[in-house]
């Protein structure tokens, strides 16, 4: 089992729903609206730092991550605003 832990420009949100839905994931937990900073500056949902991004964070099983990752990948070099798009797959050791 491996955490999946995304962030990405909230208006993508859909898209990725999308991808999650096509690999099976229909359990995440999703953080719109959250302020952050990337490579092109803070994002505080203002006119002077526009956009805001969203966490997402889902269980993987772990034969669904590098498909899944693949997807996420294409996603992420489709168009230079999706290039936002960070994804880590972090270990989980033990689930209750």
């Amino acid at each position: 089992m491996k955490l999946l832990h995304l962030t990405f420009r909230h208006e993508f949100s859909e898209a990725i729903e999308r991808i999650l839905d096509r690999h099976g994931i229909s359990d995440f937990i999703r953080k719109p609206m959250i302020h952050g900073r990337d490579r092109d500056g803070k994002h505080y949902g203002s006119k002077v730092y526009p956009g805001n991004t969203t966490l997402v964070q889902a269980l993987v099983e772990d034969e669904r991550v590098g498909d899944l990752l693949e997807d996420l990948k294409s996603f992420r070099n489709e168009k230079p605003s999706h290039a936002h798009l960070r994804a880590a797959v972090i270990p989980v050791e033990e689930l209750l």
